[in-house]
């Protein structure tokens, strides 16, 4: 019998290298449900080794959407994720399944809970503006000025350039930065479940995904990247940000050894998990729960669903 259709949505969340795909994998066989992807980077098409996207395998097993849906020359950003987002869980319910959602880019969930953002449209004179003065003086004199009128709104960045830009751009032509311009309503609700794993044990296996990376060729996947993009251009394209790649295509390029390019994104892996946590908890209002209680969790409320549609 199929499950009924959930009053709110599950949400699977957890930092980087925690396992979250394959523990979302073995839920959606086991109640038979659709995977909806909330990551910022296995959406862009080739980008499949550094950003561990769902083999072909797997996505023949289990339906996957919002993959492979953007080239890498172009941007993908939360509003287009956000749309796209809840069409896919809105056809998923129509054709009377479940849907899961689960991804670690917190900025792209916290959307989903809330609502798309109502920013005003980027004016591309003011953006050249800032993107030239981001290359003059830096991303951390950009971040400065932010934190000196809204401290708030500076940590909000998580240090991404292109948030940091927008962020710019909209406060000179505004007097306002993004985050107070609030959000359309959400169409959907969500059942948030966040987990993660003890650090010594989350670092070895970032370390471990790290080397099966490099050893499936991920320098050649930087490599391809490169020649797609420029990777010195300031403000990075979005799919240079995906994490590690800069550091890939230094391995095919000869200027790092695969061991100080391991070391190096494990380094920031461990720091983005920390923040996908700080986020998960503040933006997301999650409990941060071990493996073995968020399935737990995901399994009663789609139980308690099917139980509320008997009764």
């Amino acid at each position: 019998m199929p499950l009924p259709l959930p009053t709110t949505v599950p949400l699977l969340t957890a930092p980087t290298a925690a396992g979250k795909s394959a523990l979302a994998l073995a839920l959606a066989q086991e109640f038979g449900l659709e995977i909806v992807s909330a990551d910022a980077f296995t959406v862009y098409r080739g980008l499949d080794i550094g950003t561990a996207k769902p083999t072909p395998a797997e996505r023949e097993a289990v339906p996957h959407h919002l993959l492979d849906v953007a080239d890498v020359t172009g941007n993908y950003d939360v509003a287009r994720y956000v749309q796209e987002a809840e069409a896919a869980i809105a056809g998923v319910l129509k054709r009377g399944r479940v849907p899961l959602v689960v991804g670690g880019t917190t900025f792209y969930l916290s959307a989903l809970l809330r609502g798309l953002p109502l920013t005003p449209p980027a004016d591309p004179l003011v953006r050249a503006a800032v993107e030239a003065e981001l290359a003059e003086r830096g991303l951390d004199a950009l971040l400065a000025d932010i934190a000196a009128t809204d401290p708030a709104e500076a940590r909000r960045m998580e240090r991404n350039p292109r948030r940091v830009v927008r962020a710019t751009e909209v406060h000179r032509r505004t007097g306002q930065y993004p985050g107070s311009f609030g959000n359309r309503p959400p169409r959907f609700g969500y059942a948030v479940t966040a987990f993660t794993r003890p650090g010594p044990e989350l670092e070895a296996r970032m370390a471990a995904r790290v080397r099966a990376m490099f050893a499936a060729d991920w320098g050649g996947e930087a490599a391809w990247l490169a020649s797609q993009l420029d990777p010195e251009t300031l403000p990075r394209p979005t799919a240079w940000q995906a994490l590690g790649y800069r550091e890939a295509w230094a391995v095919s390029a000869g200027q790092l050894s695969e061991a100080e390019a391991t070391a190096r994104v494990v380094l920031a892996s461990r720091q983005y998990a920390k923040r996908q946590l700080t986020a998960m908890r503040s933006q997301l209002g999650a409990q941060v729960l071990t493996p073995g209680e968020a399935v737990k969790q995901v399994r009663e409320h789609l139980n308690a669903a099917h139980k509320a549609s008997v009764n």
